[in-house]
């Protein structure tokens, strides 16, 4: 069946992030410095402390549904181990993930074949974004930075349906959006598990784009796998 829509992981796809997260420590720290100078009186180690608990908590839960909590979620557990009773919608927590998400973005660029390869695929296919990331504002505004806002029909994060790949809802999610069934759409990304595994559960093709040795991408059967965003093109005409 003929492809309509062509659907991106986003980082490490569109947007590389400097390697072994380098961005974290100075990202939470940058959370830390917003909730200090708006009241928050703990030293840094103990917020840290108090971060991880809370992530470590909600994540223990949410990994066996591949849920995916807003940020927001995180920073007002962090903050109610630390005797603020804060709501996720409450101005500090919303300030303190802001503050994260403007010190990661200085960690995240634009693949540098990205845009060309967008302006060749738009008006061709459908385009959309589905992301893992718990701060959707981040993509939203990553996008908007770049001038690549317009290229897509749809941006389906993960942190704003609480829903993540490999997941089956956030593909259909995007799918019923765009109005294209499953096997009119290909998926471009990076992860085994959540790029190629997970769009075909759901009777998507799949374009691996190899960033990095992973343990079975090949059983997993992309059906093309590229090196880099010039080659993807091609690979879709293939599919």
């Amino acid at each position: 069946m003929r492809v309509k829509a062509v659907l991106f992981d986003m980082f490490d796809t569109l947007y590389m992030i400097e390697k072994d997260h380098a961005f974290y420590s100075p990202a939470l720290r940058a959370a830390y410095k917003y909730l200090a100078k708006n009241g928050v009186s703990v030293e840094f180690d103990v917020f840290e402390r108090a971060y991880v608990s809370a992530r470590d908590a909600l994540y223990e839960r949410a990994d066996a549904n591949l849920e995916e909590p807003h940020f927001n979620v995180r920073i007002a557990g962090t903050l109610k181990r630390l005797d603020y009773d804060c709501s996720v919608s409450d101005a500090l927590v919303v300030g303190a993930t802001n503050a994260f998400c403007e010190q990661f973005m200085t960690y995240v660029s634009i693949d540098a074949n990205a845009e060309r390869m967008l302006h060749e695929l738009h008006g061709r296919y459908k385009l959309g974004i589905v992301s893992n990331f718990a701060i959707p504002e981040c993509v939203t505004k990553l996008l908007e930075r770049h001038g690549l806002a317009g290229f897509f029909d749809v941006v389906v994060v993960s942190g704003a349906v609480n829903k993540r790949k490999p997941s089956a809802e956030i593909f259909r999610h995007a799918l019923e959006t765009l109005g294209v069934k499953a096997e009119q759409a290909v998926f471009v990304g990076d992860t085994v598990d959540a790029d190629i595994q997970g769009p075909k559960a759901v009777g998507m093709r799949a374009i691996y784009v190899e960033r990095r040795p992973q343990k079975d991408a090949e059983t997993a059967c992309p059906d093309q796998t590229i090196q880099n965003l010039n080659q993807l093109s091609t690979a879709i005409e293939r599919c």
